[in-house]
């Protein structure tokens, strides 16, 4: 890992001279949306970043602009939910701020490869994913110039640490069918005249633990699940949530509303996969599902604006950056 020494270093400094004077104890949370300011219809992306300074992507989708993207900076792990196009990347756009919140320009195709291998090549980051992509990634990353290493499995129960981050995954309840834009040869042919595509297997949420403590629930894309009590609230005790709300394809904003207040319970949360332009010069709008689910939840919501960092203390309060 490239960063274990940088980390091992600085802990041994924080331990020697105390908070005061070692790293800030918050986790960083940065959106990276289609539009500058506002949370728009297909933002997923999320960067993570521990005291320690691991940094997590988390389902870069077609909003992050491949591996040079400038708002990126160095990454240790990528983190993806499923396969579908708008969270593995199927397209992604020219350029910052392309197109519209409401309808962003996804004109630059990343099939077969995807965005998200191309970031975890370009970045020489790990891939961490549940259920049955391990070794379809693994591939894919080697066919990219990559290792096929670097396609990491965590099962749900099992983790996996990044520098100071322990990383878990969890149910969730959704599909994960890869279309076959991600494929070649003649598989692809015959499942596109079958009108098939290929699961692989189920798909997943994560429970990241960081090293000050915080522990954050990141939903993916689901429905309502009993794991949301029983795994994310009673096992890890998570703090914060990131929630999908988008309706239709996951939890709509009333269902989700629900699902922090009675089931994970966190201290707050950030919503996500909101399918929707919720904001405009950087308010919400009105009518929107967004605007329902903030007035449901009975814990304070953060809305993702793109580039804005919010900082997340151990209880997970936000403590800098949120409104």
């Amino acid at each position: 890992m490239k960063r274990t020494a940088l980390a091992l270093g600085i802990l041994a400094a924080g331990l020697a001279t105390g908070t005061a004077q070692g790293w800030s104890q918050t986790v960083k949370v940065t959106p990276l949306g289609s539009h500058e300011g506002e949370f728009c219809v297909l933002d997923r992306a999320l960067v993570f970043e521990d005291p320690d300074g691991t940094r997590i992507l988390y389902d870069a989708g077609r909003t992050v602009r491949g591996p040079d993207d400038p708002r990126l900076g160095e990454i240790d792990a990528v983190l993806l939910s499923h396969v579908h196009g708008d969270h593995l990347g199927d397209l992604i756009q020219p350029e910052a701020n392309a197109g519209e919140c409401g309808g962003p320009d996804f004109s630059v195709k990343m099939t077969p490869q995807s965005n998200t291998v191309a970031i975890v090549v370009g970045k020489q980051a790990q891939l961490l994913v549940g259920s049955e992509m391990a070794s379809f990634f693994a591939k894919k990353i080697a066919d990219a110039g990559g290792e096929a290493s670097q396609s990491v499995l965590v099962r749900f129960g099992a983790s996996q640490t990044v520098g100071g981050v322990s990383v878990t995954t969890v149910p969730a309840v959704h599909s994960n069918g890869l279309i076959t834009e991600f494929l070649e040869g003649d598989l692809a042919e015959h499942l596109d005249e079958n009108g098939l595509t290929i699961s692989l297997g189920p798909p997943t949420g994560f429970v990241l633990q960081f090293s000050n403590g915080l522990v954050a629930y990141l939903s993916g894309d689901t429905g309502i699940t009993a794991e949301q009590g029983l795994v994310v609230r009673d096992h890890y005790g998570a703090k914060l949530a990131v929630m999908n709300i988008g309706d239709v394809f996951t939890t709509g904003p009333k269902e989700a509303a629900w699902v922090i207040n009675e089931l994970v319970q966190p201290a707050e949360v950030i919503p996500s996969h909101a399918n929707e332009p919720a904001t405009e010069n950087g308010e919400v709008r009105p009518g929107t599902k967004t605007e329902a689910f903030i007035e449901a939840a009975n814990v304070p919501v953060h809305v993702p604006l793109s580039g804005r960092t919010m900082e997340f203390d151990e209880t997970g309060a936000c403590v800098a950056g949120c409104d």
